[in-house]
């Protein structure tokens, strides 16, 4: 049996779940095994860090201002953590493939939209700050 994948989880309002990866192997099996094809996928562009997933009730739609906060979320578990605002890719799970022979982690993604975001864990007024280990 594979190994779960480590990850760094923090549950948002209404049903929403945001998991990230913490090593590339971690980032694969989130990616690959974890992932729903209708889930939202999230990663800093350009720099190493964190695949973030998107969870949610099935057949709904997330607002943007959660699609923002997943983003946020990934560009603080990458290199750019410490930066001011930061491009993140969003895409479908499904739109997630590996190239052949690519290391664990290596990714190439399609219909790719771009979220301009402070990195940041924080949860708004009222929920718990920081990530959750999952059960």
């Amino acid at each position: 049996m594979k190994k779960p994948p480590r990850a760094f989880e923090y549950r948002l309002e209404d049903g929403w779940t945001v998991l990230a990866g913490r090593t590339d192997a971690d980032n694969e099996r989130l990616t690959f095994e974890v992932a729903r094809p209708a889930d939202f996928w999230f990663h800093v562009r350009g720099m190493p860090g964190s695949h973030a997933i998107l969870q949610g009730p099935e057949g709904e739609e997330p607002r943007r201002a959660l699609l923002e906060r997943a983003a946020a979320i990934a560009a603080y578990h990458s290199k750019a953590r410490s930066a001011g605002v930061v491009p993140v890719s969003c895409t479908r799970a499904r739109d997630v493939s590996k190239p052949r022979g690519a290391p664990a982690g290596t990714v190439a993604i399609r219909r790719e939209r771009v979220f301009k975001v402070r990195p940041s864990r924080a949860e708004p007024p009222g929920e718990s700050a920081g990530p959750k280990e999952p059960s």
